[in-house]
């Protein structure tokens, strides 16, 4: 279910710069101001919570968890009444609020967050596990490939190129586990690794990667740009980490 059928959102754009300002965290990339990363959280975030059954609809009311807190880190729900449009959608976005003015309200019955981790496992790297890209589509698909840096996508050695930043990303994981950071993606968790193939201080793209069915290895199926990458990891939490931020 898609978040812009289940309700009508009225001024969309005014509630989202509401929640900015209860959650507070750069939530546009760069210079922008268009809240990007705010957006495509909270639609994803809909779209887990009501694929996982926690939409709560009352007769008059419906709620969802949010997964964000503001300051006091204190949850944050999305609110809606009944839409008095015929033939349109079935709610009225009305606003976002904390746990503390719906239960003030009479509403005891909340609905939990979205839940993307089975096994906390799952979200630590493995820094002893030799890393295999799949370089036929990170370099074969032409839409892949243009996500690369100019001055890579059309050297001859690309290869040796990326092996190499592989190599300085190793020694980053052995540094710092937390280095990995996870990402939610096609019903499952991957590892996002930076790889910084112009400058060692910075990362160009992330690398997804997930274990091989064995627990052996990894594979590193995609490359993701940093911005993709952002969207992806911050459904999951709030990012602290040096390399992948807006």
């Amino acid at each position: 279910m898609n978040l812009f059928d289940f309700t009508y959102c009225g001024n969309y754009n005014r509630h989202i710069q509401n929640l900015s300002r209860m959650v507070p965290e750069k939530w546009s990339f760069g210079e922008n101001e268009d809240r990007g990363i705010l957006k495509g959280y909270l639609e994803h975030t809909f779209q887990r919570v009501y694929e996982e059954g926690k939409v709560l609809e009352e007769d008059s009311y419906a709620i969802f968890n949010t997964g964000l807190f503001n300051y006091y880190y204190q949850p944050v729900y999305a609110f809606f009444v009944k839409n008095l449009v015929p033939d349109r959608q079935k709610w009225f976005l009305e606003g976002f609020y904390t746990e503390y003015y719906l239960l003030k309200s009479g509403i005891v019955s909340l609905p939990e967050r979205a839940e993307y981790v089975k096994n906390p496992a799952d979200l630590v790297f493995d820094s002893r596990l030799e890393i295999i890209p799949q370089y036929e589509h990170i370099f074969g698909d032409e839409e892949n490939i243009q996500r690369l840096p100019e001055n890579v996508r059309t050297s001859r050695m690309k290869v040796q190129l990326f092996d190499g930043a592989l190599r300085q990303t190793r020694h980053m994981l052995e540094a710092d586990y937390r280095t990995a950071v996870p990402q939610y993606y096609n019903h499952g968790i991957q590892l996002l690794i930076p790889v910084c193939l112009q400058n060692p201080g910075k990362a160009d793209l992330a690398l997804a990667c997930v274990k091989t069915s064995d627990g052996k290895k990894y594979l590193g199926r995609t490359c993701l740009t940093i911005k993709m990458a952002y969207h992806n990891a911050r459904l999951l939490a709030r990012l602290d980490s040096s390399w992948l931020h807006p």
